[in-house]
């Protein structure tokens, strides 16, 4: 199950650091942070993301009624620690059905939300018109941050993008209906400032999107 570290912009091979490059080599996209890889959800899983990062770990906190978290991922390795995180979450859909959430936080250029999002880039370019009101706001560590909803992507989800701790934040959501769950104003915590409440984290199974 643990894989080998992956581009977390195309999810190709990477080379180590070597004799001829001090950082992660994708063919196609160069240096990179890799993308680990990701195992299933514990509340172990979670606590080494929480301290191996340098960016938030955002989770809605508490979580909607019925939902549990389903995998984490980061990307990063142990010099540089992380540079990028995901963290997905599944439940009830507003609209009912199974919902999915997958939240990212990332530093410019890394490219894991573009990716997860099913875009080309590195981030929300054009898709996302700043210059009108945003779509949604979140409260994230508890400063209203809003929400763009991004154009351009796979018709199966809503993508959602802005900034929050000035780095990208990134809401995905699937099926594109259950996207009406970014409306209620979710309030996200960085689970690196929660503490012991880690450990009450509910856990379901390892989602498949994290994997793509």
């Amino acid at each position: 199950m643990r894989g080998e570290p992956s581009c977390p912009k195309c999810g190709g091979r990477v080379r180590a650091p070597g004799l001829f490059a001090d950082s992660w080599q994708c063919d196609v996209h160069g240096s990179v942070h890799p993308l680990q890889p990701v195992i299933p959800p514990s509340v172990e899983a979670l606590g080494v993301v929480v301290h191996r990062s340098h960016v938030p770990v955002w989770m809605p906190w508490p979580l909607p009624v019925g939902w549990l978290f389903t995998g984490v991922a980061y990307a990063g390795d142990d010099r540089s620690g992380g540079r990028a995180t995901a963290v997905a979450c599944s439940g009830p859909g507003p609209l009912g059905g199974i919902g999915e959430l997958l939240l990212i936080a990332e530093e410019l250029g890394v490219g894991l939300g573009a990716r997860y999002a099913g875009i080309d880039g590195l981030d929300p370019g054009s898709g996302m018109a700043i210059d009108k009101p945003p779509q949604a706001k979140v409260l994230a560590a508890g400063r209203p941050t809003p929400l763009w909803h991004v154009t351009g992507t796979p018709h199966d989800r809503a993508v959602f993008a802005g900034e929050a701790c000035g780095l990208w934040l990134w809401a995905i959501v699937w099926p594109e209906q259950s996207g009406l769950l970014m409306y209620d104003e979710l309030v996200l915590t960085d689970l690196r400032d929660a503490g012991a409440e880690v450990e009450l984290v509910p856990c379901g199974a390892l989602t498949p999107r994290l994997l793509k």
